[in-house]
Formats: C-alpha cells, structure tokens, sequence
C-alpha cells in the first residue's frame, strides 16, 4: 500500500481568507525548563486543509461531530479542472456512484502563499453542484480556498445535501496517474461546524 498525503502543513505561517485573523502557534512549554514541549493553538477553523460541515452554512445544519468515523472513508474520484471550467464537461468519462470522495484537481494549490490564492480562484458551477448532489457523493474536495464566493450558493446548494466540503487540499496531481484510489479524511472531533482535517490517499501497491 502506497500513502499520499493531501494535508497543508498546519504553521502560523498559512495564508488566511481576507479579514480573518491569522492562527497563532505559540510555544508555552520548554523541556530545557518544564521537562516537556506545549503549543497553543488560537485560529479560525477556515484556515489551511480543513472540511466544512453543514452548519457553517445552515443555521441548522450538522456539526462534524454528529457525523460516525465511516464517513470519513471511501472511494476517491480526481476530476481534472487544470485550465477548465468545473463544469459537467469534467464528468465525461468518468464514473462516480453514491457514497464517493470526489476531488477537484486545478492546480491552484501553486498559489498557495501569494497574494492570488485568495482572489483568483476557479469556482464551481451550479451546474455540476447539483449533479454532485444527484450522484449522492458523501464528500466534495478542492485545492482552491473555496468551492465559491459570496453569497456561497454553492456551499449552501452542497450542505443541504449533507455533502462535507474539503477546501485548501495539496498534491492532487500524485493521484492523476491511478486509476483507482481510497481516501481517509479524518476531522479533528470538534463540536463545531468545521475542523482541521488529514487528508490521505490509500493506493494499491
């Protein structure tokens, strides 16, 4: 079995979405002095690979809490967007059934720690939401800070379909080569509507 890591590393250096305040790692404890290492995390919830769960959206909407472990599993689909539009065109070809991990592949992630990232990003199409939707996808992931822009119709029009949404994923394009692939996405258990997530890709060796 062969693992790729799809994870940002998690720095107080992470670029943030404008306005937000930047995360703070800060050292609280020293061995040379306490006898062991302790950080302080302070952040948002909406920096670096993280997963949004309906209720970021939707007053009512779940916390990733209320979701079981399974849900964080499941066959993997990479569509790739590279110079395209994230449009239904992206599905010709490709087969994906209820329960799938689908990931959108633009590359974007290269923008990562510029000043673009966070104002240039390709966005996804009402169009091909609602067929991810009608295809029962249980997770939608992408290497841009957003799947959309305000007013978030998509964010909305994707959780109340009680589709988890991975945003700011890495190294997408390791998996272009494999035709078949499982994910692992892992939230961190916060009673909250979102959290830091690991995202890895399992491959058969």
């Amino acid at each position: 079995m062969k693992y790729i890591d799809l994870t940002h590393v998690f720095s107080a250096e992470m670029p943030v979405y404008p306005g937000d305040p930047k995360p703070e790692m800060t050292q609280i404890a020293f061995a040379d002095s306490q006898g062991y290492t302790d950080f302080r995390i302070t952040s948002s919830m909406h920096v670096g690979t993280h997963m949004d769960a309906p209720l970021h959206m939707l007053k009512d909407g779940k916390k990733l809490s209320e979701y079981p472990p399974e849900h964080f599993f499941g066959k993997g689909v990479l569509l790739d967007a590279r110079d395209k539009k994230i449009d239904l065109e992206l599905l010709e070809n490709k087969t994906i059934t209820r329960g799938d991990i689908v990931f959108i592949m633009t590359g974007f992630y290269k923008k990562y720690y510029t000043p673009e990232y966070y104002k240039l990003y390709p966005e996804i199409t009402e169009a091909f939401a609602l067929k991810m939707a009608e295809e029962g996808i249980k997770i939608i992931g992408i290497d841009t800070p957003s799947p959309d822009r305000p007013p978030y119709r998509i964010h909305k029009l994707l959780m109340k379909n009680d589709i988890l949404i991975i945003e700011n994923l890495t190294n997408l394009e390791e998996l272009r080569s494999h035709a078949e692939f499982d994910i692992v996405a892992l939230p961190a258990k916060f009673d909250a509507e979102a959290a830091p997530v690991r995202v890895v890709a399992c491959l058969a060796s």
